[in-house]
């Protein structure tokens, strides 16, 4: 097994690193004090070819892997956890799904923009009613001539107030045994009826935009169709497999920042006329942390080569998700207990770092739904 990093994933790894720790970096703490989606930052990062790194260039990417995509996520992530979320939710919710399932038609107008990093898209699958259970999508959309005329409501949905389009997912049938059959659709968010607000609070990546939309007989044309009619819930279930990759490559990021902090934090702070990194269980915590961020390392970049191999890798997916957002939210909880009190003080970042990495735990399939898709795996 080769574990070295290819010269082209090498280079992606070092751009993104000087990119994130000269832009980004500086303005962590003010995104996420503020709240407030850095647009500019996104301009920046499109203009990189960052959003278009795993789609074709004839589709206006970079042509890269799935592995080079989440060293971007990796390095972005661990500076800014809100500009991460962002960044992966982009690309692997509101891209990936027509890249995979979109007619050329589809890819040439809402691809092509988004991997050159001139719009962003969005992904609106989560209901008041229908989180984990994604099967009890209560919005429908009916067939009315040439289109579809959607109604429901969706919430906690990424980058929706930027996006140029939203990927919704609605009921268009049932099936012999009364179960919901979901079509996916693409809906312009300038569509009349497509209401759009960004009112939640969050407790961590503030600066990610999250918002609630509401669809009031929004009106659209069957050619906006992604994929084959009734086949939404197995092509959302592709699409989060690969999303899982991303938010644990975040996951990952988050992590390793909570052990670089720890750790030089370690060897300047003095206790009883001691180094703190001197004391046992100091070096326990960093030495656990340490384990794993790598072991959660490993696990990410599998699932990512399992990925780009063309082999199976639904189950390794969900093991680095589970594993590597865990090991994050693990890992800025000690880094906290070893700043002391200062690890509670927003200056010095440790504390956004928990906050930031609970979500994870709770986006793309919670730990729990990640487990039981394990399970599933093993044939339980």
């Amino acid at each position: 097994m080769n574990f070295e990093l290819t010269k082209e994933q090498q280079m992606v790894q070092k751009v993104v690193r000087e990119f994130a720790d000269e832009i980004i970096r500086p303005r962590a703490i003010e995104i996420d004090r503020e709240a407030k989606f850095p647009a500019d930052i996104f301009d920046q990062m499109g203009e990189l070819g960052l959003l278009g790194i795993p789609f074709p260039e004839k589709y206006g990417g970079s042509g890269g892997d799935t592995l080079s995509y989440a060293l971007a996520v990796e390095e972005i992530g661990r500076v800014c956890g809100s500009t991460g979320l962002s960044y992966a939710a982009a690309v692997s919710l509101g891209a990936s799904p027509i890249y995979y399932f979109g007619t050329e038609e589809q890819k040439q107008k809402y691809l092509v923009p988004m991997a050159q990093g001139k719009t962003l898209g969005s992904f609106g699958l989560t209901e008041p009613n229908a989180g984990s259970d994604a099967g009890g999508t209560k919005t429908a959309a009916e067939e009315s001539g040439e289109n579809y005329l959607i109604n429901g409501e969706k919430c906690f949905i990424t980058n929706a107030s930027y996006a140029e389009q939203i990927i919704v997912t609605a009921v268009t049938g049932k099936d012999a045994k009364g179960k919901n059959l979901i079509s996916s659709l693409i809906v312009p968010t300038k569509t009349e009826g497509v209401h759009i607000t960004n009112n939640y609070d969050k407790m961590g990546v503030r600066g990610s935009d999250t918002a609630e939309i509401v669809l009031e007989n929004v009106s659209v044309s069957k050619i906006n169709l992604l994929g084959q009619p009734n086949k939404g819930f197995p092509q959302f279930l592709q699409t989060l497999d690969g999303g899982r990759i991303s938010i644990a490559a975040l996951g990952l990021g988050i992590a390793q920042a909570s052990l670089d902090r720890s750790l030089a934090y370690s060897k300047e702070r003095e206790q009883f006329g001691r180094k703190i990194s001197t004391f046992q269980a100091i070096q326990f915590k960093l030495a656990d942390m340490a384990m794993e961020v790598e072991l959660a390392r490993n696990m990410v970049y599998k699932a990512a080569w399992l990925k780009d191999s063309g082999k199976e890798f639904g189950k390794e997916a969900a093991f680095a998700k589970l594993y590597a957002t865990e090991t994050a939210f693990r890992a800025a909880n000690q880094a906290i207990q070893i700043h002391g009190g200062y690890g509670y003080m927003r200056e010095y970042e440790v504390e956004r770092y928990l906050r930031d990495a609970k979500l994870l735990e709770i986006g793309e399939g919670t730990s729990e739904i990640q487990r039981l898709v394990i399970a599933r795996q093993l044939g339980c």
